[in-house]
């Protein structure tokens, strides 16, 4: 099933499948857009999927505030044994999650495929 949300949020579209959730993002993940993201990963993760994959193809930017909004989100998907899964990640995206060492703490796939079976 998949829906496109018309909120504004960074949220382009979200593929519900049996083993994975798939999150497409589309923007900035920034200080403006972090709490209405937060608020959508929230709802998603309560929804208990196998995999949260999030799709980053369509971000530009993220600041520190994105940081901490996909460690909270991965805690909640943890705390149900689930996997949270990136993949798409810019030079730019993939250099945050450098600097802070979350590349060794996310699951980072190249493509989708990869992502939903990781």
């Amino acid at each position: 099933m998949s829906e496109k949300p018309k909120d504004g949020s960074l949220v382009k579209e979200v593929r519900r499948g049996e083993n994975a959730t798939v999150v497409t993002l589309s923007g900035d993940v920034d200080l403006h857009h972090s709490p209405t993201l937060h608020a959508a990963l929230v709802e998603l993760a309560a929804e208990r999927p196998k995999r949260l994959v999030i799709d980053l193809q369509e971000v530009p930017f993220m600041d520190s505030s994105g940081v901490g909004t996909f460690v909270e989100v991965f805690r909640r998907v943890s705390a149900y044994k689930g996997k949270m899964i990136f993949f798409g990640l810019s030079n730019r995206v993939r250099s945050v999650f450098e600097i802070t060492k979350l590349d060794k703490f996310f699951t980072i796939c190249e493509n989708e495929q990869q992502a939903v079976t990781a």
